[in-house]
């Protein structure tokens, strides 16, 4: 019974040492200074703030939050139309069309199309022309294997690089400078990445070449004090008034 007491009383004297330790590195990154470079942007992911995903209601939410930027995935339907979907095009799917028409109307927001398929892309810059918005988009979820199609049909429009990182790595200047000729040699603005694939050191050495680092997404508050250090030009977020709200206590 003693020797029970004793590993009880241990491991309670552990876990509590753990909670203090824990408490103490989650004041530590909440004193860190936040770091926005020039430039930098919150992106309300689709779906925000518990909204639905794709849907027009989640971008009037992303502009109503303050966002720089909104998210959205697009999908092409049987007819070759774009519309505002994940995984494939259902009947309901919003029409591209119809949230251009609805962004045109919000004074300054920028919208982030995430392509899910490279299938028809000259039919969105047609229709971000047609609604006076094509000035205001650009691509993630370019790969290097839709990097020919990208600059072949739409070449006007600026994309982002989503690429496989090795997490192991990310404070290796050598890879990260291999990251950055791989950026360079497809003509991408920067890499689009998870935000546990960022480091400090990727971002510095990026903006050294005149490139960005764009992170994903960026939910959870500790998560957004963690990153917001890193010096990224973008985070994206479904709770993008939570965001804004860190970043307006910590600029002040």
């Amino acid at each position: 019974m003693k020797k029970c007491t004793k590993i009880i009383l241990g491991t309670a004297f552990a876990a509590a040492t753990c909670l203090a330790v824990t408490a103490g590195y989650i004041a530590y990154i909440k004193n860190k200074d936040a770091v926005l470079p020039e430039g930098f942007t919150v992106t309300a992911h689709t779906g925000c703030e518990g909204t639905a995903d794709n849907s027009l209601e989640a971008i009037e939410t992303g502009y109503l939050s303050g966002a720089d930027i909104v998210e959205f995935d697009v999908h092409f339907n049987s007819e070759g139309e774009p519309v505002l979907a994940h995984d494939y095009a259902a009947d309901d799917s919003v029409k591209l069309r119809d949230a251009f028409e609805f962004i045109a109307k919000c004074e300054g927001l920028r919208v982030n199309v995430d392509c899910k398929t490279t299938d028809n892309l000259k039919a969105i810059t047609a229709i971000a022309e047609e609604c006076g918005v094509k000035d205001r988009i650009f691509y993630t979820g370019i790969e290097v294997k839709n990097v020919k199609t990208v600059k072949a049909d739409t070449p006007e429009i600026e994309y982002y690089l989503n690429t496989k990182i090795d997490k192991t790595r990310i404070n290796d200047e050598h890879y990260i400078r291999s990251l950055v000729t791989l950026t360079k040699a497809v003509d991408a603005r920067g890499l689009n990445i998870h935000f546990s694939n960022a480091s400090k050191k990727m971002v510095k050495i990026f903006h050294s070449e005149g490139l960005e680092v764009s992170v994903w997404t960026v939910n959870k508050e500790f998560d957004m004090y963690k990153v917001l250090h890193l010096g990224c030009d973008n985070i994206t977020t479904r709770q993008p008034s939570m965001l804004k709200e860190i970043i307006a206590n910590k600029t002040k």
